[in-house]
């Protein structure tokens, strides 16, 4: 996100980006376009103005089984997600990722803050949307790059469907999201509807830059999107 730009010399790595357009993520009632760049000088296209965010809907809190020997060994039910609550730390062991989160919020332009472009081992998950494990789509983003070289997400586009994704909750439970596929789409015509959609289940979203690099934009074409869907719950 924020390396240095390439020169007119040398062809942009296309692992490499300078700013991460963020798609639009499904909040509450609607649909929020939000979009980020890093650079000032880079084109960002007109911000949409939010919408307002529907409460979460309660949920029980799941129930250990009865036989289980202990709590903290204990796998947790599912099937109607779980209670709100923060995550802490993501873990992809397909691709080495093991960072902590940054809560990202909608500025007063109406784009999505990204995570602090000083820090190359960060993600940020979307504060006002749905936690990894609640009902709904959790979306969680982070940089290609920083300042300093690659970044968190500089291998999302790698993995394939079946790997793991987990997430640390800061009341203690791990989530465990498994991954249905891995998708490119243009940011030009980004698919809100499919991506963000919340189809009454707990649902992860892992978003970074990709494609090719447009050196007279200062960004990348596309986004990568992982959709993934929550496959289990313990305590830790």
């Amino acid at each position: 996100m924020a390396a240095q730009q390439p020169s007119d010399s040398e062809p942009a790595s296309p692992a490499l980006g300078r700013s991460l357009l963020w798609p639009a993520a499904a909040v509450g009632l609607g649909f929020l376009l939000v979009y980020n760049s890093l650079d000032a000088s880079a084109g960002v296209p007109p911000p949409v103005a939010a919408v307002a965010s529907a409460p979460a809907p309660a949920v029980t809190a799941p129930a250990l089984p009865s036989s289980s020997p202990s709590p903290s060994a204990s796998a947790l039910s599912i099937d109607r997600g779980l209670p709100r609550s923060e995550p802490e730390r993501i873990r992809i062991k397909k691709i080495a990722v093991d960072a902590p989160f940054t809560p990202l919020a909608i500025g007063p332009s109406g784009q999505l803050n990204a995570p602090p472009a000083n820090d190359m081992n960060l993600a940020g998950w979307f504060k006002d949307g749905a936690t990894p494990g609640e009902r709904g789509t959790s979306v969680v983003a982070g940089h290609v790059d920083t300042k300093t070289g690659p970044a968190v997400f500089l291998l999302l586009s790698t993995l394939k469907a079946g790997n793991k994704v987990s997430i640390t909750r800061e009341d203690g439970i791990v989530t465990v999201f498994k991954v249905d596929s891995v998708e490119t789409f243009s940011k030009a015509n980004f698919p809100n509807e499919r991506v963000y959609a919340d189809n009454g289940t707990a649902q992860l979203r892992l978003i970074t830059c990709g494609g090719e690099y447009d050196k007279k934009e200062k960004d990348y074409k596309d986004n990568v999107v992982v959709f993934a869907h929550l496959a289990a719950a313990k305590r830790a």
